[in-house]
């Protein structure tokens, strides 16, 4: 089981910021997430998805919050299947493309 919190135990904190997941997120989205705005379900922080830690070798991909360290997404692929856990973000709010 995962926890809802990384422990830092990536060497030099071993995330970038959150515009590494664009190109695995658009797999999945349409619209470019890391502009979206979403709101952590564990501290409440509101901010561009961009700015979240991105960890991209940690089981999948994670997007933890640089306020309260709590996981906002997880992304895994197995068996050519990509599984999106979004239970740490309480709303996205995404702009529509044109």
């Amino acid at each position: 089981m995962i926890s809802d919190e990384v422990d830092g135990g990536f060497p030099d904190g071993g995330y970038v910021d959150g515009n590494a997941a664009a190109g695995p997120l658009s797999e999945v989205f349409v619209a470019d997430v890391t502009s979206a705005v979403g709101r952590c379900a564990h501290c409440g922080r509101t901010a561009a998805m961009a700015t979240a830690r991105c960890y991209p070798h940690s089981h999948g991909l994670l997007l933890c919050c640089p306020g309260c360290s709590g996981i906002l997404l997880r992304l895994v692929e197995t068996d050519g299947q990509l599984r999106l856990d979004l239970r740490g973000v309480s709303f996205l709010t995404l702009t529509r493309p044109q």
